[in-house]
Formats: C-alpha cells, sequence, structure tokens
C-alpha cells in the first residue's frame, strides 16, 4: 500500500491559506519562510517580495482595507521586529491581517537559539489573537481559528509564529484534516442581530429626536454597511459625520455627509455636536478622538448612543447612554424602514440647517486661502498645502484614488477633499494613515490602490517628512509595474512639528526638524520614472498631467509654504495648558 504524501510544514501553511481564498502575500523573502515559499509558489498564489518587512505588512493591511478580506504578511524573526509598524497600523484600522512568523526553532525555544525572539509576546497587545504553532499536524487548524478570530465581531489583525523546525519537517499532507472542520474554506462572517425590544427602545429614541445625528465608525466598513448609512441619512434628513483617521465611508459629494466629526478640521460639527438631542454612533468607539463619550465634545444634555457589531466593540462604549448590540447593517435597514412604517416624523430643517453650515464654511475657507495666497504672494511663490490637495483633486476624475499621508499634509488634505466634494469633486477612493498617524504608508496605500484598481489614476500627496518614513517603498511600484503618481509637499522639514516647537519652546524657533533641499523628483528619474519639479502654483496642473501620462511611477516635487494647520494650532494650544487629552 502507497504511503500518504509527505510535505513540508511551509507547505502545509500554503495550502491552509490557499483553502481560505487569500490572493496576496506581501514578504521579503527569507530563509525561515522559503518552504512556505515554496508552497505559494506551488499554488501559483501572488507573493509580492517588498523592500522591507514593514512595507510588507502596509501594503497587507492596504489591502484588506480596500478588498475587505484578509491578507498574509510573512516575514522572518528578525523581519518581525521590522513589521511591528505595520501591525500597529493594521490594530488601528481594525484591518484582518495575519501576520506569520518563521520563527526560531521550537526544539531550544528560550535557550538562545539563532535570531530567537519572543514574537507571540510582542504582537499580543497589538492582535486580536497572537500565538505560536506548537505542532505541524495542526498548521491547518491554528490558520483555521486565525482567520475566523481576525473577521469575526470587531475584525483585526492576528499573528502566527512558526518555529522554523516545523517550518522545514516533513508531515502528511492531510495532517489535522480527520478533526472537524472537514471544509475550512472561507465562511460567511457571522453577524450579531439586535434584540427585538432594545432595537425598539433604540429606534423610539431616535424617532424621538428632533436634532439627530449619526457618526460612522469602523465597523460600518468591515460590515459593508456604508451605502446603507448614506441611504439612511438621506431617506430621514439625518446629518452624516465620519470619525476621524479611519477609512472613508462616504464621498464628500454625498448630500448627506457633512464631514468629520472633529471640531478641528471640520468647524461646523462643533455646533451639530453641541445643538444635536440624540447622537447615535454606529460601528465606533468612544476614544480619544471622541472625548471618551464626554463633554464638551458632547454635552451632557445629549443622549448618546453606540450601535456595535460586537461585544468587544461595546466594551469600549460603557460611556453611552445607550448600547445596542446590532450588525451595523441591521440596525441601519431597521432605522432607514421607519419611515415606510410611519415611524418618522422628523422634517427636513435640521439637516438643511447643517447643509448651509457645510456650504458657509467652505465658502469661508475657501475665502481666508484666497486671502492668505494674496497675502503670501509678496514674499515666496511657494503654494499653500490646501491649495496644492484642492488642485491635485482638480486634475482626477471620479475613477481615480487619492491617498494622503503626512502630519499637516494630511490635515490639509482631510480639509481640501470636504472643500472638493462640496464643489461636486467625485473620487473613487481616498486612503490616508490610521488613529495612530503613522508616517510612511502612503506609497504603500496608493500601491495597493493601484494594484486592485488598474484603470485609474492613483494619486498620493506625501509630506516630504511622511515620504523619508516609507518612500523606499517605491522600489515595489516599478517592481510590480503599478505606476503612481506621488506628489511630494516639500516644506523643508517636519513642518507639524516645527509649527508646535515655535508655540511651546521659550526661543520661539524648532530644533532639529529640518531636511536638506532633497531632489525627490530626480530620485524617481533614477529608478526610471519621470519626476519634475515645481516651484510655483501654476507649474503643478500641467505637471501633475504629464506625470499621469506619462504612464510611469513619477514625482511631481512641490516646493510648498509650512502653514500650521487648524489641528495643529488647536493642539498646540492645548499641550500648552495641560496634557495631549
Amino acid at each position: 500500500m502507497e504511503g500518504k504524501r509527505r510535505i513540508r510544514g511551509g507547505a502545509l501553511l500554503a495550502r491552509a491559506l490557499h483553502e481560505k481564498g487569500v490572493e496576496h502575500v506581501f514578504t521579503l523573502s527569507g530563509g525561515f519562510c522559503n518552504p512556505a515559499l515554496e508552497g505559494f509558489m506551488e499554488l501559483q498564489m501572488r507573493v509580492i517580495n517588498c523592500p522591507h518587512e514593514q512595507v510588507a505588512g502596509h501594503l497587507a493591511d492596504a489591502h484588506a482595507r480596500i478588498s475587505r478580506k484578509p491578507t498574509v504578511c510573512l516575514v522572518g524573526p528578525e523581519g518581525f521586529a521590522n513589521a511591528v509598524p505595520a501591525m500597529m497600523e493594521a490594530w488601528g484600522e481594525r484591518s484582518p491581517v495575519i501576520f506569520v512568523t518563521g520563527s526560531s526553532t521550537l526544539k531550544r525555544r528560550g535557550a538562545g537559539g539563532f535570531k530567537e525572539i519572543d514574537d507571540v509576546a510582542i504582537a499580543a497587545p497589538l492582535t486580536k489573537y497572537s500565538i505560536s504553532v506548537t505542532d505541524g499536524t495542526r498548521i491547518s487548524e491554528f490558520v483555521d481559528r486565525a482567520w475566523t478570530i481576525a473577521t469575526s465581531g470587531y475584525p483585526g489583525p492576528v499573528h502566527l509564529s512558526l518555529p522554523v523546525d516545523i517550518m522545514f519537517s516533513s508531515f502528511d499532507e492531510d495532517a489535522g484534516r480527520e478533526e472537524r472542520p472537514f471544509s475550512r474554506g472561507p465562511r460567511p462572517v457571522s453577524r450579531a442581530w439586535p434584540e427585538p425590544s432594545a432595537l425598539d427602545e433604540t429606534l423610539d429614541l431616535v424617532a424621538s429626536a428632533q436634532r439627530p445625528i449619526l457618526i460612522g465608525g469602523h465597523g460600518v466598513w468591515w460590515s459593508g454597511a456604508e451605502r446603507r448609512l448614506e441611504a439612511t441619512g438621506m431617506r430621514l434628513g439625518i446629518p452624516i459625520f465620519n470619525v476621524p483617521y479611519h477609512q472613508k465611508l462616504l464621498g464628500e459629494e454625498c448630500e448627506a455627509y457633512m464631514g468629520l466629526a472633529d471640531v478641528h478640521q471640520y468647524q461646523p460639527s462643533r455646533a451639530a455636536l453641541e445643538e444635536c438631542d440624540v447622537a447615535v454612533m454606529i460601528g465606533g468607539r468612544l476614544d480619544n478622538q471622541m472625548n471618551f463619550g464626554n463633554a464638551p465634545f458632547f454635552p451632557a444634555s445629549t443622549k448618546l448612543v453606540c450601535v456595535n457589531g460586537s461585544h468587544e466593540e461595546l466594551e469600549f462604549n460603557r460611556a453611552a447612554d445607550r448600547l445596542l448590540l446590532s450588525d451595523p447593517g441591521a440596525f441601519l435597514d431597521a432605522l432607514s424602514g421607519m419611515q415606510a412604517a410611519g415611524r418618522w416624523r422628523l422634517d427636513r430643517a435640521w439637516f438643511d440647517l447643517n447643509r448651509r453650515r457645510r456650504g458657509a464654511w467652505v465658502e469661508q475657507t475657501l475665502a481666508d486661502l484666497e486671502r492668505d495666497v494674496a497675502e503670501a504672494s509678496a514674499t515666496s511663490d511657494k503654494i499653500h498645502p490646501l491649495q496644492l490637495s484642492l488642485d491635485v483633486q482638480a486634475e482626477m476624475g471620479d475613477k481615480d484614488w487619492l491617498v494622503f499621508d503626512g502630519g499637516n499634509t494630511h490635515f490639509w488634505s482631510e480639509i481640501a477633499v470636504n472643500l472638493a466634494g462640496w464643489h461636486g469633486r467625485k473620487l473613487a477612493g481616498i486612503l490616508h494613515p490610521g488613529s495612530f498617524s503613522l508616517l510612511g504608508v502612503g506609497v504603500s496605500l496608493a500601491l495597493a490602490a493601484k494594484n486592485t484598481h488598474r484603470d485609474s489614476n492613483v494619486v498620493l500627496i506625501s509630506g516630504d517628512g511622511a515620504f523619508l518614513s516609507g518612500g523606499l517603498s517605491i522600489e515595489a511600484a516599478f517592481q510590480e509595474k503599478l505606476p503612481i503618481v506621488v506628489v511630494i509637499d516639500n516644506n523643508g522639514g517636519l513642518d507639524c512639528i516645527s509649527q508646535q516647537q515655535e508655540r511651546l519652546f521659550a526661543s520661539g524657533k524648532h530644533f532639529a526638524t529640518d531636511f536638506r533641499d532633497i531632489p525627490f523628483h530626480s530620485m524617481f528619474e533614477g529608478l526610471g520614472g519621470h519626476g519634475e519639479l515645481v516651484e510655483r502654483r501654476e507649474q503643478l496642473g500641467p505637471a501633475l498631467r504629464r506625470a499621469i501620462a506619462s504612464g510611469k511611477t513619477a514625482c511631481v516635487n512641490v516646493k510648498a509654504r509650512g502653514v500650521i494647520s487648524p489641528i495643529v494650532l488647536a493642539t498646540t494650544s492645548k499641550r500648552d495648558k495641560a496634557s495631549i487629552e
């Protein structure tokens, strides 16, 4: 009788991930991972070799954000340390990335093995699940468990450590498959359905409101409910806001979308938050960005409702006046259906008031910008960062993706997309750093957008500091033939930090934040791409059009002014008086 075929542990890992439907694996190829790489090669799974493990992690995160499917980042032991920042970024965005570490030998664990690191302990606070595979026959089980945890409830990254002796050892190709579940393909994600009486009480509370608002969070995106959020706001006349620092839920051109629930980056949200009588946050957390549910962000007079799809989310929201365990889509369907059921009486006055406030803010902001540009033109031809972002969007179409990365570059671009959206600018998608404000993710986010939307133009607006933090990843754009356009908001330093220092230091000066004059455009030309230097505003549009038309990975290096953003100004004042929070 013929014996069973035996394959390496790494091949078992590859098969288990392939069975789950994994489409992309991101790595920096290393010796510890070779058996898994051989398994991926045999299965013809797409593996993207990156110039750095952090880049591999960011690409996996970005692909998961866009596709809403788990992706894989495979690294070696020392590469795991490089990938930790990407793990943190994925944790902040709740991206279901499966981080796999080829780790030191299990046999000699704790004895100082080659490249031994306690990766399981390091990853634990940044993942939903971190564990070492201690038995090669259970590899498929561990993958199945990790996948389920990553995608269930409030999604998030997970970590599997596969010791090198298990990675290289041989096992029966059907090892561990004699136990349930016999089928280990991807399963539909379980959803929490609201308890009927709790749902009715919540709906009655919202229906009794005169000035309700909806605030969308991560859970709306990961449950695929963003279109239902939009439809509900439009049908019932409820203004919609977005939690800062995460995946955009609605296009800024959407009539029901007002802007960020951030009193600095979108000032009209202050009046909405102060005046609303019922605030419903869906799929979000009462963290520092929401002032932990407290006044003055949410006045004591406001009834604060949190709707979340998992118990782990609700645990963050204990401060709310009412909690509802419900899949965001199920709640929005029920809320939207109140109109047809004759249970909705709110007129459009509150909705229209918020629309007028948004329009007035747009016109005032643009008038302030025009005045600032006119005053600055006497001493400098450098472009205002807000004008830079507006001018970039003016060259983009509704199939294109915009990415931004940096400190003030990010903050000004957040304002710019709201301004442009009010005037009808529609984009296919917007990506940016998450809640940790991690610099250097922009190129990876742009590459993922291009890889998943090959027919779209993808433009990244990156601060010079942000590009220096993660610009090495641009090599992957050339290697994978994924042409993107990088617009550098080049103000010659870490301007966001310089501005804080100048307001906090007794000397009124900044320190250790300047860069030399870096020819970013020449770097791209040297790599085989297209590069242009822009020193005046009128040069930007033509340069961007030429960059897009080149069909190459391109850089438009823009000499920009350092202008403090509203959020940095407010944060500086707050830190001068107290703590960050």
